[in-house]
């Protein structure tokens, strides 16, 4: 059982639903963490929420995938950095963030799931591409693994701050406050080799948005 419990500043812990699910929906990647051969194994995935599951996709090549494909514990973390809060030391400084860590098995999805979930983590990472550009061959779905993470109360834990710096417990001329941050969508730049005339509508949309996170 994982420890999900926080030591202390347990007033940033929760482990409700809904707030978990705000955060998987409002960030576009995480980092997959496993242990293979007695050695830590991490790496940055772009994901999608579906309901009570998170999808997660790679190379059926991927010896590490395989293996959490396979059943070995996988823990999913998740990150948006909303500030930098600047305290009036370096030590009083820190950050507004949310943040998640979901723990559980991946179950790779069978032949007859696996389009329908790689046209939800499309639609997910960019509403409408799917209608714009042809669908996947069977040659590609073959090599990707797709795979899904279910999400069960008590094997996740959201952790949050937010505020401003702590006022100085010592006289100080010292500026302090908040820079808030953003990410953002810049304008949409073609590839070399594109011939189209026009940016599709789904670029265009996810580009109009500009705020991501």
């Amino acid at each position: 059982m994982p420890q999900l419990a926080l030591n202390r500043l347990r007033e940033r812990g929760s482990t409700e639903r809904a707030a978990l699910d705000a955060l998987l929906d409002d960030v576009l990647a995480g980092t997959l963490s496993t242990v293979v051969d007695g050695k830590p194994w991490v790496v940055p995935m772009l994901f999608a929420r579906q309901g009570d599951r998170i999808l997660l996709h790679g190379s059926t090549g991927a010896g590490a995938l395989r293996h959490v494909a396979a059943g070995a514990p996988a823990a999913l973390a998740v990150i948006a950095v909303d500030a930098l809060v600047v305290g009036h030391t370096t030590f009083d400084s820190s950050a507004n963030y949310r943040s998640a860590v979901v723990h559980g098995t991946l179950t790779p999805l069978p032949d007859r799931e696996r389009a329908e979930a790689l046209d939800a983590l499309s639609e997910r990472i960019l509403p409408g591409r799917n209608a714009e550009v042809r669908p996947m061959t069977r040659q590609e779905q073959a090599k990707t693994l797709v795979m899904a993470m279910p999400i069960v109360d008590g094997e996740f834990l959201v952790k949050t701050r937010s505020g401003t710096a702590s006022p100085p417990d010592e006289h100080t001329d010292a500026w302090h406050g908040v820079v808030e941050l953003r990410t953002v969508a810049l304008d949409p730049a073609p590839a070399p080799t594109s011939t189209a005339e026009e940016v599709p509508r789904s670029v265009l949309d996810f580009a109009g948005a500009r705020v991501l996170a």
